[in-house]
């Protein structure tokens, strides 16, 4: 997915003058790399201390444990799965070759690499996902916790093959800031995992070739941040990488100047990217879960180290975990919001270990659950890592805690209504997104997503690419691909490329009742159709067992589609404008009946392509065919369109 000159004017169009400023800046100082790259000051006398406390190994769970080492077998048998696509090439992997397209990106100088076209790159998120090295963690804590030499060999033999094949500015790995932070992050906790392995002190304090690189990616993150509009969670992996790195590798003139820099950044960004309520700013939940691993792991480093940390980075990840332990549903699944890219702060867990269980044991840790809090009983490997290194919070009455769950987050527009039977339902009636651009941000104001006992019944679709399939990340971020309203065909805000939204619709929401009553009641109306406004009220009434959604249009007549995504689960049986829904849970068969506004015309659709229509997608590069019902016809202020879900047994 190439740039056109029009993107290019219409991301200039979001930016600040101060932005503009900074990026010029940028753009002279890659030419002035180009032609005189620095070396790496000399150093003596490395050494690592920021090691995990003694007794912390004997801490994770045998279960947890057995999961790690199996998933660390795989990787030494060569084996992982990325976006989904399977890889068996981890024995002796080619750092810039993407499985998926099997393409091989270019060698150059890295800002010449136009790593947007898959035509020439490949799928970038494929190349570089592997050399986050976030793989080497797990070999790493593997290794750490059997003490079987062969996961210490495999991690010190990546690393110097990586090392020797991605100099300093060149290829592919040295574009994005993003990448580099969390790249530092995991070279930390690799160091860390690997105390008391003869040979770790030879592979970074003691090896000029790892002390050029830790030192080039912090050099390259101190120059060119994420500016204005681009300030998202990749400001907050690159300060939290660089902080950590120049915690526990100190080792320059300059890694007291970076650790205060980086900080200070943190702080900011930590702030600027979550509400007051503790909700993520982009209202995309896998961010969410990024920037609070990546709080957390920083935090962790400046403990470690004995650096003092403004108490308001503390209290933001505090808020972001109870934000979050509020919103799951009883699975401890959160909220399918935005976009969602699989990426992860820190990983030394194996495959089918709960992210968000995991986050919510270490804020348990932490900080300290709330009675209100939902039980985690899964285990998982990090939470005692990460435990035995960040000192309890000692809040002091600086910080009021929710007494009871919240349902309804104002700043952030998010909405919980809560039935019987575990029946879950958000409402969306927040902003567009984050900052001008609102990058990961979709079209789906005034969206309902509804569980029940953790099975999507109507899901918001998900994300499934980014880069190179443009007419797939068009649909999974457009107003059809979500649970609301659509008028003229359009989206209700106005894209100006993958990660551009030019105009955003603005959302209010008008009444919220989340008392412990019989009936749940929500409204909320947004502006994003010209010359009309959508409102719709949301009633859960809880003795029913039964969501009513009531869609209004204010305006002139116009056609309009009124879009209702199944989850995969769901089989459908459509007549007329009911359908019948039915699925299995835990080998009990369950159902539901939805009735649909009878001023409409109602049609099933299921996998299409052309154009793109019936889709779920469970996880990054991943999609299967679900079933969507389109109501077509006409929406104004004289008519308005009634839909009732009710749950059965």
């Amino acid at each position: 997915m190439t740039m056109t000159a029009g993107w290019y004017l219409r991301r200039l169009s979001r930016m600040a003058p101060r932005e503009v400023g900074g990026r010029i800046g940028d753009a002279v100082r890659r030419r002035r790399w180009r032609a005189a790259p620095p070396d790496c000051p000399s150093t003596t006398g490395a050494l690592f201390t920021a090691v995990l406390p003694a007794g912390t190994l004997a801490a994770v769970p045998p279960d947890a444990a057995k999961r790690l080492v199996a998933e660390a077998d795989r990787l030494m048998a060569g084996h992982a799965t990325y976006f989904g696509v399977d890889r068996d090439d981890l024995a002796d992997p080619d750092w810039w070759y993407d499985p998926k397209t099997g393409r091989r990106a270019l060698w150059g100088y890295a800002f010449d690499v136009p790593y947007r076209d898959e035509e020439v790159v490949g799928d970038i998120k494929q190349i570089w996902e592997l050399s986050r090295h976030q793989y080497l963690t797990v070999l790493a804590a593997a290794y750490a916790l059997t003490r079987d030499e062969r996961y210490a060999e495999r991690v010190a033999e990546h690393l110097r093959l990586w090392w020797a094949a991605n100099a300093p500015l060149r290829g592919v790995h040295w574009i994005s800031g993003i990448e580099l932070g969390i790249r530092l992050l995991s070279w930390v906790w690799i160091r860390r995992l690997l105390d008391g392995w003869p040979g770790a002190p030879g592979l970074f304090e003691d090896n000029p070739v790892a002390l050029n690189q830790i030192w080039h990616h912090q050099r390259w993150l101190a120059a060119f941040p994420s500016r204005g509009s681009s300030a998202n969670n990749h400001a907050v992996a690159e300060t939290a990488g660089q902080f950590a790195a120049a915690c526990a590798f100190g080792w320059f003139p300059s890694s007291a100047r970076w650790r205060a820099d980086a900080l200070r950044s943190l702080e900011r960004h930590l702030r600027g990217n979550t509400f007051g309520s503790g909700l993520n700013r982009e209202l995309a939940t896998e961010y969410h879960g990024l920037v609070l691993e990546l709080g957390l792991a920083a935090v962790a480093e400046a403990d470690a180290a004995g650096v003092p940390v403004p108490g308001t980075v503390r209290q933001v990840l505090l808020r972001m975990t109870d934000a979050l332990a509020a919103v799951v549903d009883n699975r401890l699944r959160p909220p399918r919001q935005g976009d969602a890219d699989d990426g992860h702060g820190l990983v030394v867990d194996g495959a089918g270990t709960d992210r968000w269980g995991s986050l919510l044991a270490t804020g348990d840790a932490v900080f300290g659950r709330l009675s209100w809090w939902p039980t985690v009983t899964g285990t998982d490997v990090r939470t005692p890592l990460l435990a035995a290194l960040i000192r309890p919070y000692a809040q002091q009455g600086t910080v009021t805690r929710p007494a009871s769950r919240p349902a309804h987050f104002a700043d952030a527009g998010l909405t919980i209504l809560r039935g019987p039977e575990e029946i879950w339902c958000r409402c969306d009636g927040g902003p567009h997104g984050f900052l001008s651009i609102a990058a990961h941000a979709h079209a789906d104001a005034l969206s309902v997503e509804v569980r029940h006992d953790g099975v999507d019944v109507l899901a918001d679709p998900g994300t499934f690419c980014y880069h190179g399939q443009p007419l797939w990340r068009q649909y999974f971020r457009s107003t059809l691909a979500h649970n609301t309203l659509q008028l003229d065909g359009g989206d209700q805000s106005v894209s100006g490329g993958p990660f551009l939204w030019t105009r955003h619709a603005r959302t209010r929401v008008l009444a919220v009742d989340t008392a412990d009553g019989d009936v749940a009641r929500w409204c909320a109306e947004h502006d994003g159709y010209q010359r009309s406004v959508h409102r719709r009220r949301v009633e859960l009434t809880a003795s029913d067992k039964e969501l009513r959604v009531i869609d209004e249009v204010r305006g002139p007549l116009r056609p309009a589609r009124l879009a209702f995504h199944l989850g995969p689960a769901i089989t459908a049986d459509l007549s007329g404008n009911r359908a019948v829904l039915t699925w299995a849970r835990d080998d009990e068969e369950r159902s539901a009946v939805l009735d649909l506004p009878g001023e409409l015309s109602w049609r099933a659709h299921r996998g299409e392509t052309d154009p793109p229509l019936g889709w779920y997608s469970a996880g990054f590069g991943r999609k299967e065919p679900s079933t969507t019902l389109i109501g077509t016809g006409f929406a104004d202020g004289a008519r308005g369109f009634t839909t009732v879900l009710r749950f059965r047994g």
